[in-house]
């Protein structure tokens, strides 16, 4: 079992917790920032209802803890939890663990390279992880085609062509990153 696996965390307790991991902040705050208008909204969406879960499974894992109060402007005051130092060691390992399956490119490899781009963060070791994970993918599907017939080679033929843009698209992003870099 890998160790991210112990966690047992959803994409939205993560996504939480990355974004405690750039600040504290509250839960209405947080919601803000997943909601459909909000900066991580296009990535994945978080409802009001979902993010107050997300705290309170967080904090019993001792991800994350209270570290202050601050004042609503209509009515009580708002509890801001931040990252622990666990909370934050865990989130670090899970921004640079690329994803192994296709379908979560479209959540969680978005996710964890927008919040590495907040946190002003090396992009580098993740999409080169994340390119050979996608590379052993198109391997993989490349040898199903070879005897896979009807439906079969229909979902193998979808996989690779997804896996071939999805490949695209890391290996755009590294050299966007190395041109920035430079």
């Amino acid at each position: 079992m890998s160790e991210l696996a112990t966690y047992r965390l959803s994409t939205t307790d993560w996504a939480v917790l990355a974004a405690l991991l750039e600040q504290p902040s509250h839960g209405f705050r947080l919601a803000l920032l997943f909601a459909p208008s909000g900066e991580l909204g296009d990535i994945w969406r978080i409802q009001r209802t979902q993010v107050y879960r997300a705290i309170e499974h967080l904090e019993a894992r001792g991800l994350i803890e209270a570290v202050r109060q601050e004042e609503g402007d209509a009515g009580p005051p708002r509890t801001l939890y931040g990252a622990t130092s666990s909370g934050q060691a865990a989130v670090r390992c899970w921004l640079y663990t690329p994803v192994t399956r296709l379908r979560y490119g479209r959540s969680d490899l978005r996710l964890k390279i927008a919040f590495l781009i907040r946190l002003q963060c090396d992009l580098e070791p993740l999409l080169k992880a994340q390119a050979g994970v996608f590379k052993a993918i198109l391997e993989d599907l490349q040898q199903q085609i070879q005897t896979a017939e009807g439906i079969q080679l229909v979902s193998a033929l979808w996989r690779m062509e997804m896996a071939r843009a999805s490949l695209g698209f890391i290996e755009r992003l590294l050299a966007q990153n190395l041109a920035l870099s430079k």
